[in-house]
């Protein structure tokens, strides 16, 4: 069984996209779709920067979700790999979430676009800019990472926002608790605490206000039904009924990534291969959750033709 799987925040650059825009038209078509429904000209800004335009969150969001849907319809009509075929689930890492669901038939082009649009912008707006912080611990578990928060808050917010693989905890919160948490990593068997930079402390409390402007949008644009089961990053479990899965992504915003326990849940559930779709972020994560299983990324047109074969 194969699951498919689409990045989330950090795996934009400048130039993304734009082989497979030259390669294919299909590619062409879907960022030109994503810029004439924000009323932007975001290819550009993912084609030639500049680069803080780019890793704005409002900006970046829609960027990789654009890139990853282009290389799957191009995958798709031109790989003859439909993902309603080959897939068994679907699953992304926070924003990528949404692509899947994109992906999956839930949501059209176009809103997907306005919805991580909105989701970015609401994001930022939740925490003034210098209040948040977040940080990656480098040989970390989830027990080790939650006793350094604990540690850590003082009566602050200090959150585990993604726990990505055996090896890799991200926190989040006020940056007076995370800095203190990056300080105390070796006091509690962590070997590294490195700041991220990010521009807001992504899936913790904090993000509340963000939380309430996706369970109002969601309300206007609720996701449709989806071909294949999802398995939602605040559940790890697979969801088929469309308004548990908007319940679900409004409690996204705050709530943590659990992106280990997920790709284990889609082993027991019988899957042996993932195909990261749009990045080579993911995959990575998956050989060190699941050595037992395949990961592939596929982000140029080589790696598109290469697994058309294999499949």
């Amino acid at each position: 069984m194969i699951a498919f799987i689409f990045p989330g925040q950090g795996s934009q650059k400048v130039g993304m996209g734009t082989d497979l825009a030259a390669a294919s038209s299909h590619a062409r078509e879907v960022f030109q779709e994503v810029d004439d429904a924000l009323g932007q000209n975001l290819s550009k800004i993912m084609a030639e920067g500049p680069e803080d335009q780019l890793t704005l969150t409002e900006n970046a969001q829609p960027a990789i979700m654009a890139n990853a849907i282009a290389t799957l319809r191009v995958l798709e009509k031109e790989g003859g790999v439909t993902l309603a075929d080959k897939g068994a689930f679907v699953a992304g890492h926070s924003l990528g979430e949404y692509t899947a669901l994109c992906a999956a038939g839930a949501f059209s082009l176009a809103d997907t676009a306005r919805l991580l649009k909105l989701r970015g912008q609401a994001m930022q707006a939740a925490v003034p800019v210098g209040e948040g912080a977040m940080a990656a611990l480098l040989g970390a578990d989830l027990e080790k990472a939650q006793a350094l928060c604990d540690a850590a808050a003082e009566g602050e917010v200090c959150q585990v926002a993604n726990d990505n693989d055996p090896g890799q905890v991200v926190i989040s919160g006020h940056k007076g608790a995370i800095e203190r948490a990056a300080g105390m990593v070796k006091d509690h068997g962590i070997k590294r605490g490195i700041l991220l930079p990010v521009s807001a402390p992504f899936h913790c409390s904090l993000m509340q206000p963000a939380a309430d402007a996706m369970a109002a949008a969601l309300a206007d644009c609720p996701p449709q039904a989806f071909t294949v089961p999802i398995y939602a990053n605040v559940t790890a479990a697979a969801v088929t009924d469309p308004a548990e899965e908007q319940r679900l992504l409004v409690e996204q915003v705050t709530g943590r990534v659990r992106w280990r326990e997920s790709v284990l849940a889609m082993q027991a559930a019988g899957v042996t291969r993932f195909v990261e779709v749009g990045g080579k972020v993911l995959g990575p994560m998956v050989r060190k959750i699941a050595p037992d299983c395949t990961a592939t990324s596929v982000v140029t047109m080589d790696d598109i033709e290469a697994l058309a074969k294999e499949l």
